[in-house]
Formats: C-alpha cells, structure tokens, sequence
C-alpha cells in the first residue's frame, strides 16, 4: 500500500500545472499561453454544439466539417496527398453539377446516361488518386499530377453536356495520358524503344563487317 506522504505528493505535483495556469505569472509563457486557448477551445466547442443541435442536417455538417479539419491536420505535413485529395473532392462536386447541367439544358431529370457518367467520373478520379502513388519513383510532384488529371476530368464533363457518350472515355484517355507524361511511363517506353533499335542496329552492323 502508498504510504500517505507519497499520495500527497502525486497529488500536490498533479495540481502543479494548474496553480501555473490560475496565477498567470508573467515569466511563465506556458502559462500565460495556454489561458486563450483554453478559453477559445471552450467558445469554439459551446459553438459546435449549438450548430449541432439545430437539426439533423447541421449535425451532420459539423461532423463533416470537424472530420475535414481533423484530415487537414493530420496531412499538415503531407502538402501533396492534401492537395490531390482536396482536387479529387472538388472535381467530384464539379464534375455532378456539370451533369445536372446537361440533364437540364436537354430537357430530362435525373438522366441514366448522366447518372453512369458521374460514376464514371468519381471512378477515373479515384484512378488518377490512385495512379499518383502507385508508380513508386514519380518524375513530379504526385498531388500537381492529380490536379492536372481531375482538370482534364472537369474539362471532359464540361464537353459531356453537349455529347454525354463520349464524355467518360474521353476522361479517361486523360487520365491515362497524364499518368503516363507524370508517372514516367513515356520515359520508360522511349528506354524500350532505344533498346529495339539498338538491338537491331547490332545484328545488322556485325553481318556488314567484312572480317566477320
């Protein structure tokens, strides 16, 4: 068992801190910072949970929107993975409002054609996410290569409004080209093609060499 002594002195040594912060001594910056924090975390979480209480759907927005600043905190030191999943989330939205567009501009609501579409985009999205990290030694930066891919998707949902067939392939040959011009792929296939003509340069010069 503790002996007396010991308990009051965890406990004295626990209560430390907050004598610190109730003196606010002015040579104590611990302190002396940590007082506005508190306070503002306070306010900002009364705040909260009064949106959150307003109904449902402000619920859910609070906890959309807490989710978000958590992931932007965790990814602070990951500048191209945020931005790559900031462009995807973007182009998700823009890319669904482009084809609520078209819907509207042809006179149908809630168009199937549309609908496979937005699916479609969400997936080459994905793909280009994806796409970024797998190449393990990638010529540039990855999130910059999935902005360039997710502007070429908005790009071909925006020509979707006027030919809604052709809007999803045509999003995915951009995605493939940005992958491949980003991810190395053309320098790889340029590597390939200097082998094959040197491979058959070879031949062609030994069998032309009188002594042989």
């Amino acid at each position: 068992m503790t002996p007396p002594r010991t308990r009051s002195a965890r406990i004295a040594a626990s209560l430390v801190p907050v004598r610190r912060l109730l003196r606010q001594d002015g040579n104590d910056t611990w302190a002396v910072r940590l007082l506005p924090r508190v306070v503002f975390g306070l306010a900002a979480a009364y705040t909260l949970f009064l949106l959150a209480s307003g109904g449902m759907s402000s619920f859910i927005a609070v906890c959309a929107v807490l989710a978000l600043a958590a992931s932007c905190w965790l990814l602070r030191r990951r500048g191209q993975l945020l931005l790559a999943l900031a462009s995807t989330t973007i182009t998700a939205a823009a890319t669904g409002y482009l084809a609520a567009v078209g819907d509207i501009a042809r006179g149908t609501a809630s168009g199937l054609l549309s609908g496979q579409a937005v699916f479609g985009y969400w997936a080459l999205g994905g793909m280009a996410l994806l796409g970024a990290w797998m190449v393990k030694e990638h010529s540039g930066r990855r999130g910059v290569t999935v902005v360039i891919a997710d502007c070429g998707l908005v790009a071909a949902s925006g020509a979707g409004t006027v030919l809604p067939a052709a809007s999803v392939p045509l999003g995915f040959l951009c995605v493939v080209a940005v992958l491949a011009a980003r991810g190395g792929g053309l320098a790889a296939a340029r590597r390939r093609m200097s082998r094959t003509r040197a491979f058959r340069v070879r031949p062609s010069t030994a069998a032309a060499d009188p002594e042989n």
